[in-house]
């Protein structure tokens, strides 16, 4: 096949790779400033447009009044946003317009690693504590999502080293089989880090919008997850498996070595082929030259031989 039909069958799996790191990379962008398509980018969003600072429902045997005078003094100050946007880094806030569609006032929170969303520092709830303020189911789940969280964060750090990896190491993977083996060792590593993320991620954030719903539903504060920044991350996992099984295929397939084929070229009649002259001295070993029938005794020619009768 050669090297030209290697780089073919190596094609493939680079360009999946590729395309994982593309939307491992528009992950780590959602939420990071407030330009392009990173707005539209998060995991999780806690909608207070419509935030009721007197609800009509209370949970039975959980006491909110110290929530509710907080978050009635957030709303009054200016504070309390319209929507918060949580991506991998930070998060965004805003308000939203009288139309409800244009995002004004936009800000973003400084980037961290392993971030979490934490509402009492968000919302300004410093001088209380989380007991006082959440019902006991709100507490757990977002302890929970703290702990999570950081393990979430490295394992979305690894898939992406090892993504970055396997782009390099796959260029070597062009020469020689060997190099597709590393590759496709690479490749499993990422897969298993990238699609622990996405699990991770969805379940986190799922559980945690969950919970918001129910614990803030008489606040009318709504929580949904980020059906874009999900699509994209689980299209990565989509590419970075594909990619895994192409790397495997080019470890049984495609050498890359041209086979040389050996020409033999026939004899043909009435070709001229030099032989040795024996008169040269060169005979073949083992053969004698020796007439091949009888011949008569013949004296020595003597020209000045007289002849008598």
């Amino acid at each position: 096949m050669g090297k030209l039909g290697r780089f073919a069958c190596i094609f493939t799996p680079m360009a999946l790779t590729i395309a994982s790191l593309i939307c491992l990379i528009l992950v780590f962008m959602g939420q990071t400033n407030k330009m392009g398509l990173s707005q539209d980018l998060y995991f999780f969003k806690a909608d207070v447009q419509e935030f009721n600072a007197n609800p009509d429902i209370k949970f039975p045997g959980s006491d909110l009044t110290h929530l509710d005078e907080v978050l009635k003094t957030g709303a009054t100050s200016g504070s309390l946003k319209d929507f918060y946007q949580v991506g991998l880094w930070n998060y965004c806030a805003g308000d939203i317009n009288g139309e409800g569609k244009m995002e004004t006032n936009r800000h973003c929170s400084p980037r961290k690693a392993e971030f979490w969303f934490n509402p009492i520092e968000v919302w300004e709830l410093k001088n209380t504590t989380a007991q006082e303020l959440f019902p006991e189911k709100m507490q757990n789940g977002l302890d929970a999502y703290q702990k999570v969280a950081k393990w979430m964060f490295v394992a979305y750090v690894v898939a992406l080293c090892l993504t970055i990896g396997e782009v390099v190491v796959g260029i070597f993977a062009v020469f020689s089989r060997w190099g597709s083996l590393v590759t496709t060792i690479v490749s499993s590593a990422q897969t298993i880090f990238i699609l622990a993320a996405a699990i991770t991620s969805t379940a986190l954030y799922g559980a945690l919008a969950a919970t918001f719903d129910t614990a803030l539903k008489p606040y009318k504060i709504k929580a949904s997850l980020g059906s874009k920044m999900l699509s994209v991350l689980w299209i990565g996992v989509a590419f970075s498996v594909a990619s895994g099984f192409f790397w495997l295929i080019s470890v049984c397939c495609c050498s890359g070595s041209s086979g040389k084929k050996k020409v033999v070229v026939e004899k043909t009649p009435y070709t001229y082929e030099r032989v040795a002259s024996p008169y040269l001295g060169a005979q073949q070993p083992g053969h004698q030259q020796v007439p091949m029938h009888n011949m008569p005794q013949r004296s020595a020619y003597e020209p000045f031989r007289q002849q008598h009768v």
